[in-house]
């Protein structure tokens, strides 16, 4: 089901644009990808689901989940490709607040303290959001093992990630797309 081919032609033609953009992080760039135009789409979250499956097929965890918004269509498609190969997966969301009334609590999902679990992110620049999520998982007790992502843009999150000792793994990179990485910097 998963094609690398097809799934790096739906993010050039809907998700990567060109022009002058300001990230989350705040850095000026002259590329933008955007992976809800692709996440948010039936054939694009098919091969992001059934690609990342493939990508962690060596990695043991029993749950997977992100930083909710961004991590939200990446988490139902996993679990419902998953489903389809018999595997047995939860998912998990991580709220950037704290819910202010019933549990109160910033993990959201059927996760327990003590799983292994997997941090999603959709476009991996300096790791901020996704680094986030794995700290208020682990405050909750669980044990990140590894972390992914669709698209890698080679500005710092593959080292911050490893400094906290998680391993991280994405579809792509920028250079994938033709991007010298501190171009877009």
């Amino acid at each position: 089901m998963y094609s690398r081919e097809r799934l790096g032609e739906l993010i050039r033609r809907h998700a990567l644009k060109f022009g002058d953009f300001t990230l989350v992080s705040g850095k000026k760039s002259t590329y933008y990808l955007d992976g809800k135009q692709v996440t948010l789409s039936a054939e694009g979250l098919l091969q992001i689901s059934y690609g990342l499956l493939e990508l962690l097929s060596d990695v043991e965890f029993s749950a997977f989940g992100g930083m909710s918004i961004g991590a939200d269509p990446i988490v139902g498609g996993v679990l419902t490709a998953a489903a389809t190969q018999q595997r047995p997966l939860r998912g998990f969301l991580v709220r950037k607040e704290a819910k202010g009334h019933g549990t109160r609590q910033f993990v959201e999902g059927p996760v327990e303290p003590g799983e292994r679990v997997v941090i999603v992110d959709d476009v991996v620049t300096t790791g901020g959001s996704a680094l986030l999520a794995a700290e208020r998982l682990q405050e909750f007790g669980c044990q990140v093992v590894h972390a992914v992502g669709i698209v890698d843009r080679l500005q710092g999150g593959q080292e911050a990630f490893a400094a906290r000792g998680i391993p991280l793994s994405t579809l792509f990179t920028v250079r994938d797309f033709g991007i010298d990485e501190t171009a877009g910097a």
